[in-house]
């Protein structure tokens, strides 16, 4: 009998899906959702932006969209205000990018009816998701003798609409 290596520990995973543009506006996003928190791997320490990329790439195309066109659209915003694309934004200018599509939302399963507020919900519930399912933040949480999930510390700091 062979003993068999799992390709995700041999191999780089490749995005495929997303244009480099779009990619790279992907990770600088993924890097602002979900940064490294006490202690807890970020979104790109758990390589979320190319489990994304698969993810998306293999979903119904009206998802597909309103990541491609959310993606397109925060660097067309980028290079209308400051000449410059997404990826490469200083983080306070990001952050006037994103603050007009962070919007309060009731219900879930009602998600905003703007297509860029509709794609920030959902890269907003995607992205901290992907980052707590990981190995690299199970193998994080186990190193300090805590289930991963971290204790619901990944969302909340966040979120424009926590009182907490």
């Amino acid at each position: 009998m062979l003993e068999v290596t799992p390709p995700d520990t041999a191999g780089e995973t490749v995005a495929r899906f997303f244009t480099p543009a779009q990619f790279a506006a992907l990770r600088r996003l993924s890097a602002i959702i979900q940064p490294p928190m006490r202690g807890n791997p970020g979104a790109l320490d758990c390589n979320v932006p190319e489990f994304i990329d698969f993810l998306i790439g293999v979903s119904p195309a009206d998802r597909q969209q309103l990541y491609r066109n959310g993606l397109d659209a925060l660097n067309a915003h980028a290079k209308k205000q400051f000449s410059k694309s997404f990826a490469d934004l200083e983080d306070a200018q990001a952050h006037t990018i994103l603050q007009p599509m962070l919007v309060a939302v009731p219900w879930p399963k009602d998600p905003p009816k703007d297509p860029l507020q509709a794609f920030m919900f959902a890269a907003r519930e995607d992205i901290p998701m992907a980052t707590r399912n990981s190995p690299e933040y199970a193998a994080a949480a186990a190193a300090k003798g805590m289930r991963a999930g971290g204790g619901g510390l990944v969302w909340n700091p966040i979120d424009p609409v926590y009182r907490g």
